[in-house]
């Protein structure tokens, strides 16, 4: 690797400065800083309610769709900051794709679902070399290309997840964001999916949320430890505790809390 592209590749694909989020009045999480670099495959850890999902969400301003969502701080995508007025979030969804927690095909064939985001976005080129390239990147062409015009809700729940995968990679983003992508899976489903992500990662820089301490440690290079603590009335607020490469994160954690959730003292 020349110097020239190593350079390239410490340049952080998504970072955080000072972000907050609310919910109405409610500080819901709280000063993250955190870099994200190209071809990484990045892990969220923390118990439920500590903000985990709410942070994924702000790279590609998902949180727009919740009325009463705000932020404060800074979202950078290649170093510009996306909540700037002049940022197109729909835009914005084809360079930072996402595959949330339970298979959502749309209700078309397999063909459709993977062509149909590609053809509204403007695709030009060739579409059946588009829908058979994004299946085998998700590691479903060999088992559906005798019957791409079969509906994609006809699929196993593993086969679903990998077809939203394909979804997501047909659009070309840079990006792919995953919300517990394995919490609806069997453990053969879960273990093509891990396998995926590994393979992913060399083109795409990959973001998932998950509860599965082990998925964290299989597939990701860099792990972030979110906690919560109480502010009265039964609200909490989520916050960045931890972030570092996730062999440090799993064997030689620099916090007190880190080293207690992975070790299951948590609580």
């Amino acid at each position: 690797m020349n110097i020239k592209k190593q350079a390239q590749d410490r340049i952080p694909v998504l970072e955080t400065e000072g972000l907050n989020v609310y919910y109405g009045s409610h500080l819901a999480v709280r000063q993250v800083n955190l870099e994200i670099l190209p071809n990484q495959a990045v892990a969220f850890i923390g118990p439920s309610g500590c903000g985990k999902s709410t942070v994924l969400r702000c790279f590609n301003r998902m949180n727009d769709l919740v009325s009463s969502a705000k932020i404060e701080g800074k979202v950078l995508f290649d170093g510009k900051d996306i909540y700037q007025s002049k940022v197109d979030p729909v835009l914005l969804r084809t360079r930072i794709g996402m595959v949330f927690q339970k298979p959502n095909p749309f209700p078309k064939s397999i063909y459709e679902n993977i062509s149909f985001g590609a053809k509204i976005n403007g695709y030009k080129g060739n579409i059946d070399e588009l829908v058979e390239d994004a299946l085998k990147k998700a590691s479903l062409w060999d088992d559906v290309k005798d019957k791409l015009r079969q509906s994609g809700l006809a699929l196993s729940g593993g086969q679903q997840q990998r077809l939203c995968i394909a979804r997501a990679v047909a659009i070309q983003p840079e990006v792919i964001l995953m919300d517990e992508p394995c919490a609806a899976l069997d453990p053969i489903s879960t273990l093509k999916i891990e396998e995926l992500i590994h393979e992913l990662k060399n083109q795409y820089t990959i973001v998932m949320v998950t509860h599965n301490m082990q998925q964290a440690l299989r597939v990701s290079d860099k792990t972030a430890f979110f906690n919560a603590e109480s502010t009265g009335k039964g609200a909490k607020v989520g916050y960045l505790v931890e972030y570092d490469d996730t062999k440090n994160i799993f064997h030689n954690p620099q916090e007190q809390a880190t080293n207690d959730y992975i070790s299951g003292r948590f609580g």
